[in-house]
């Protein structure tokens, strides 16, 4: 994974169901040169920007750098066409959400 560039997306803004608490925050990862198989990240908190103050988390590099190793591990080839490899995470999985 180290010789290889990624890049990491959230979406600008929340959807209606984000900004109200009701669906998690979500990202994508996909190879920054010649995309293919993109991977989806749900984390079990909020968007930070959540209208309604619920716990939430912000997306880190280190964050990131952790799904790709995992979801590589589980099969993801992100140089190959096809459907989303989809990643969920647990709060069991995750260390204490920063503000």
């Amino acid at each position: 994974m180290s010789d290889v560039a990624y890049r990491w997306r959230v979406r600008h803004k929340p959807t209606y169901d984000q900004g109200n608490g009701w669906s998690p925050m979500t990202f994508a990862v996909e190879l920054a040169e010649k995309p293919g198989n993109v991977l989806l990240v749900t984390l079990p908190y909020a968007r930070p920007d959540n209208w309604l103050l619920e716990q939430s988390m912000s997306v880190r590099p280190a964050l990131v750098a952790q799904c790709i190793r995992r979801a590589i591990s589980e099969g993801w080839a992100s140089h190959r066409t096809g459907s989303a490899h989809r990643l969920e995470l647990t709060r069991d999985e995750l260390s204490p959400p920063h503000p």
